[in-house]
């Protein structure tokens, strides 16, 4: 059976990657402070349950782990976050803000529900701040202003941020949705690799290139369900995989160009061989054999 245009080019097992694959004694220390201070996932847990997530950062966007209760790597990601294509350096901070630790919170009695850490611990040192000024000759109807917009700027001041770094970002949530736009991260993360270690320009193009193919598959994935998209992501998937060829063929000739008596030596024709074995493309034949399933249908929040 030939491909189809509902039927997934062949990805190997790009989606089966665990988190940390490069550092796999972070995944061990994540999980460790995971069970000591928040909620991880177990079957007692319910859609209300507030768990703990993991947030893998990389030079496109993130993963979202949640950590299972039995001790066990997770293979999909709760949430994966996209960062705009060609993001200036601040829109760069996006992600490291968007995936910071959650704020800790404190019990005042005189004051309904919690507080943050940071806002009290900043009303404190602008209340001493504001005594201090005052008491050094400081006006009063400018110290009293400044004792009083500070709280309130530490307390607003997180949500703008927040909103804010939303719009440099598209984060998508759900299983069906996560596992999809998984394969295309792992692709888009061995491009990034490789441009990140060499200074050709036709690598970095590369990775430009599949931000833009990422980002767009991820407001896909964001707005529609799999099923009516289906045809779109897969036009992107397969253009996320000529990258790869591309990419892996320009490493081909920059290792054989390193050799010693490259120049005099002819080039032997062999298949590409510096794809990770995770994406290693199948053969033609392989590939009619056993083509992946088609998309379910599931929605992304």
């Amino acid at each position: 059976m030939t491909d189809t245009p509902h039927t997934p080019p062949p990805t190997a097992a790009a989606h089966r990657e665990r988190p940390f694959t490069r550092d796999l004694g972070r995944w061990e220390k994540e999980r460790t402070r995971a069970l000591r201070t928040g909620h991880v996932r177990d079957p007692t847990c319910s859609a209300a349950c507030e768990l703990v997530l993991i947030h893998e950062r990389t030079l496109w966007g993130w993963f979202a782990w949640t950590v299972p209760g039995d001790g066990s790597a997770p293979e999909i990601p709760h949430q994966i976050g996209v960062l705009t294509p060609g993001a200036t350096r601040l829109q760069r901070l996006a992600p490291r803000w968007l995936t910071r630790r959650p704020a800790q919170r404190i019990a005042v009695a005189s004051v309904p529900g919690t507080l943050r850490f940071t806002t009290a611990a900043i009303t404190l040192i602008s209340v001493l701040a504001g005594l201090f000024a005052l008491r050094h000759g400081a006006p009063l109807d400018v110290a009293l202003p400044a004792m009083l917009l500070a709280p309130l700027l530490a307390k607003r001041l997180p949500g703008r941020l927040d909103a804010k770094a939303r719009h440099q970002v598209r984060m998508v949530e759900g299983a069906t949705a996560c596992r999809y736009l998984q394969r295309l991260a792992i692709l888009q993360t061995s491009l990034v690799q490789a441009a990140t270690d060499s200074s050709r320009h036709e690598l970095r193009r590369s990775a430009e290139v599949g931000q833009g193919v990422l980002w767009d598959a991820a407001g896909l994935l964001h707005n529609w369900d799999t099923r009516s998209v289906s045809a779109d992501f897969i036009a992107r998937e397969r253009l996320m995989l000529q990258l790869v060829h591309q990419a892996a063929q320009i490493l081909e000739r920059m290792a054989d160009d390193s050799r010693p008596g490259a120049d005099q030596a002819p080039r032997p024709g062999r298949p590409l061989g510096l794809y990770p074995s995770a994406l290693r493309p199948r053969t033609a034949r392989t590939a009619r054999r056993a083509p992946n399933p088609p998309l379910q249908k599931g929605t992304s929040s």
